[in-house]
């Protein structure tokens, strides 16, 4: 059913030309009747046109760049309003408050705070690679501060963006009305340079988005003098000269050539980029590494926090510190744990765990044309450069021959005055209508020039009479002006406007020689920001990635004994060497001791929760025993209602028994329980009410279950199968009750168990306790302890 929709501003939803109005009701067919003021029209209809029209708006006029200025509508703005404002380089600054208001007021009709962002990020030297704004204040820093607010802060042009408005007020670019039809601004900018690739470009639209990275104008324009000269060469020709980005806080791409090729060539692909670092000498044998350059677009702060996250969790053993001694220069100290460390592994180790290491993600999908998006290869960018050249160009040089057209017709009538100085004076003294009486009168012809004045004939409406322009500009003249020098000044300057213009219009007629001037302007752009600019040379380096394997955490760490302490509620710690298991420690009020036991430094700790989930924790990590330790929660995400069922010091390669109090279970390797992130890893499927219970170390070749209701069951290992993940098998049956424990023994060597005296006591009889798994087994022997438990 057609839906009704008001179309009072007030509701949010406006026809965007849906229909027409007749008082007050769309002129579609299949409406309904509405009152006046509303329309009618299908719901799907509505919100797909109102989509539609808001998905181009963004696309275009929002988040793309254009391929010919690599501008985005707001940059443009700020960049032509500044123009407006006469503040160029070479001038003063104006509050960047003034600034974005006038943006906002004639151009851009979205918030202040959006154009003030746009405008800072275009001064900041750590973002773009050639700033278009100069910023005096504070316009935020690269560990990721804000810049302060517009009222504080000042801002002019940069030498590269008065290259981008060059030719501006020479008809180089069409205009239109602004948002309110009071004011005009360019479609596009003339872009002596290409600044798409240059400072490169983001944004994210409806259903596309753009990332381009920023390169090296030299690099650009040396590839674009090869286009000129070669306009079929093949895009990794291109690639002679464009060797990869140059970001602007530097760096190291990792890439390999094939692959940036591949990326190049259909502007989709990823760039692999590193910290620049060094070894520093520190003497007697001590060092440490010195991060000069941190990838594009990373927070100092933030990495610094990262690393120092991974120190104080003990993630990388063989970094012992970070700290930032960082001026205007970045400068990030890592200290190893020991000077044994080798540098290149710790560094490899840091690009897995930071953003040391990053990959920027090249999604070149621009307005080819300034309408239509679409994802473009290098050598399409750089065409669509070049053609706005050559159309910048002819449009300056039609100007040019206007202006230089309007000149001689002038220098023709001042001539002609001088020829008829007399006749001209006594006119403009005694006539009532001076302007006519020049225009009607019949003057001497002015003597064309020897060589090249045949060549210019300006126009001229009457044969013997002067034009209005003529007429206009002799009345205009200043009698300083009526002087024989001031003739031979003109005769000059019009032979040499005769001379330009017939340049202007053989460069017009002449492809090679429009793309001659076009290498020519180029070639003066490449010297101004080439090695002579301040940031003109490369910055980001090339490099192969130097990957050295993952090394275990035993061969990053000092190997050194330890006692591992768990209370019964669960707060874990490392006591230094290995004490007597025996001696009283402290705990906590109203907790005790749980689990005790010898490791290394180097073990890898097992973790079973009763929900049949293992963690792994590394010992290293584990907080010293001096104070209450720490909750073993804040180390892995054991869930609360979780009870922790064992803990013990990981065995490559050993096997476990794990079991579940409804009896089933099954023979799990230990490898398998290893987990690699805090959640850990299910091992032995559980379902309410049943829990898990236990996890024991495989020795020997039976297995010797006992149950709450105290029987027996002993049956040969080789019945239970082995598996990584699983319910298991049924251990022993029960008709009520469930699994109190299980263990694993030497059938030759018989159970052992400790009576309850603590004696150990060993029974090597047990021909009445075997049978077949999952049989019901027989009454405990005589002295087995009251708890059902073998150890």
């Amino acid at each position: 059913m057609p839906e009704k929709f008001n179309t009072s501003p007030i509701c949010g939803i406006y026809p965007c030309g849906a229909g027409r109005y007749r008082g007050g009701m769309t002129d579609n067919p299949d409406a309904t009747d509405a009152a006046p003021g509303e329309f009618t029209e299908s719901l799907r209809r509505a919100i797909g046109e109102r989509y539609l029209t808001y998905a181009l708006s963004t696309i275009m006029h929002r988040a793309l760049p254009d391929a010919r200025d690599g501008l985005k509508p707001v940059h443009r703005r700020i960049l032509y309003a500044m123009r407006e404002l006469r503040l160029g380089s070479t001038g003063g600054f104006r509050k960047s408050a003034k600034i974005s208001g006038d943006v906002m007021g004639n151009y851009h009709p979205h918030g202040d705070a959006a154009i003030y962002d746009a405008m800072a990020r275009l001064a900041q030297d750590f973002n773009v690679r050639y700033p278009l704004v100069d910023g005096q204040g504070n316009f935020g820093n690269i560990d990721g501060d804000n810049p302060a607010a517009s009222r504080y802060t000042e801002a002019r042009m940069t030498a590269a963006a008065e290259a981008l408005l060059d030719g501006l007020s020479e008809d180089a670019v069409d205009f239109r009305d602004n948002y309110d039809g009071t004011l005009t601004e360019p479609v596009v900018l003339p872009a002596a340079f290409p600044n798409l690739l240059a400072n490169g470009s983001s944004g994210i639209a409806v259903g596309m988005a753009t990332n381009i990275p920023p390169h090296n104008i030299a690099e650009l324009v040396d590839a674009c003098l090869l286009m000129i000269r070669k306009p079929d060469c093949p895009d990794d020709k291109l690639l002679d000269f464009v060797k990869g980005p140059d970001f602007p806080t530097g760096g190291v791409v990792v890439e390999d050539a094939q692959s940036m090729a591949e990326t190049y060539r259909t502007g989709r692909g990823s760039f692999r980029l590193r910290a620049k670092w060094e070894v520093e000498d520190l003497g007697r044998g001590q060092w440490q590494i010195v991060v000069t350059e941190i990838p594009y677009q990373v927070p100092k702060s933030r990495l610094i926090e990262k690393i120092a996250e991974i120190v104080q969790s003990k993630k990388l053993p063989i970094l012992a510190d970070v700290r930032d001694e960082s001026a205007e220069d970045v400068r990030l100290i890592l200290e190893p744990r020991a000077r044994s460390v080798d540098p290149q592994v710790l560094m490899n180790m840091l690009f897995r765990q930071t953003d040391l290491e990053t990959r920027f993600a090249m999604n070149m999908n621009v307005l080819i044309d300034g309408r239509t998006p679409r994802v473009c290869s290098l050598k399409e960018v750089l065409r669509a450069f070049l053609d706005h050249r050559r159309e910048v160009l002819l449009r300056r040089s039609r100007f040019r021959l206007g202006r230089i057209d309007h000149r001689l017709e002038v220098l023709e009538g001042f001539i002609v005055a001088f020829l008829n100085l007399d006749r001209v004076i006594e006119i403009i003294r005694y006539d009532d209508d001076p302007k006519a009486a020049l225009m009607a009168q019949d003057w001497e012809a002015v003597p064309p020039r020897a060589a090249t004045e045949a060549d210019y004939q300006p126009p001229r409406p009457a044969p013997s009479g002067l034009s209005e322009v003529q007429a206009e500009a002799i009345l205009n003249m200043r009698l300083r002006a009526l002087r024989r020098l001031e003739e031979m000044e003109l005769r000059r300057e019009r032979d040499a406007l005769a001379d330009e213009r017939r340049a202007l219009l053989e460069l017009l007629g002449d492809n090679g020689l429009q793309w001659r001037a076009i290498a020519a302007q180029l070639t003066e752009t490449r010297r101004q920001f080439g090695r002579a600019h301040p940031r003109g040379e490369r910055l980001t380096a090339f490099a192969d990635a130097a990957d050295t394997p993952d090394l275990p955490i035993e061969a990053m760490i000092d190997r050194e004994p330890i006692t591992v302490i768990c209370s019964a509620m669960g707060w874990i710690r490392a006591m230094t060497g290995h004490i007597d298991l025996t001696r009283e420690l402290k705990f906590k009020g109203g907790d005790g001791p749980r689990f005790a036991f010898h490791a290394e430094t180097t073990d890898r700790l097992l973790l079973m929760g009763s929900t049949g989930r293992f963690y792994t924790i590394a010992a290293s990590s584990l907080p010293g025993g001096r104070g209450m330790g720490e909750p073993v929660r804040l180390m892995v995400d054991l869930p609360n209602e979780a009870q922790i069922v064992d803990l013990r010091v990981h065995r490559p390669g050993g096997r476990l028994l794990v079991a579940s109090s409804a009896g089933d279970g099954f023979v799990l390797p230990e490898d398998e329980a290893v987990a690699q992130t805090r959640t850990g890893r299910q091992v032995l499927n559980v379902r309410a009410p049943a829990v898990a219970a236990l996890a024991r170390p495989v020795r020997g070749d039976h297995v010797a279950v006992v149950g709450e209701n105290r029987k027996v069951l002993v049956f040969a290992l080789s019945d239970l199968p082995e598996l990584g993940r699983g319910k298991g098998v049924r251990l022993q049956s029960y008709k009520d009750g469930g699994l109190s424990d299980a263990t694993t023994f030497v059938l030759a060597e018989g159970l052992s168990w400790k009576d309850p005296a603590g004696r150990t006591r060993t029974e090597t009889d047990l021909s009445d306790w075997i049978g077949k798994r999952a049989s019901a087994g027989r009454m405990a022997p005589r002295g087995f302890p009251r708890d059902n438990r073998f150890t």
